[in-house]
């Protein structure tokens, strides 16, 4: 398997890069914040998990859905999904993920 990275400063610019890959009308991605990161792991182009990437930032957030405009580049936590123009993060925090526990050892 090859693991490939894109480090961010904030958590910001990852929903941004996030938001900006999602398919057009999913307006929903999950995310894990996991070990004092906050990440994204998806596979690149079509052999499935051959080669990830691995997108992250240094931070932690609370379980629970984020609002994320991307004209602000703000997020916020909210009670659920509501609006078709913003992007929505649904964060998980796994007590174990092993794939981002071997990313993390590789960064």
């Amino acid at each position: 398997m090859n693991i490939e990275y894109d480090e961010f400063a904030n958590i910001q610019d990852v929903f941004m890069y996030l938001a900006s890959v999602t398919a057009p009308l999913k307006n929903t991605m999950p995310v894990n914040s996991y070990k004092n990161h906050v990440m994204a792991i998806m596979p690149m182009g079509s052999h499935g998990t051959e080669r990830l990437i691995v997108i992250y930032a240094k931070g932690n957030l609370e379980p629970g859905i984020y609002e994320f405009d991307v004209s602000t580049k703000s997020y916020r936590q909210v009670t659920s999904v509501e609006r078709a123009d913003k992007f929505y993060f649904v964060v998980l925090t796994p007590v174990r993920n092993t794939l981002a526990d071997k990313a993390l050892a590789n960064i």
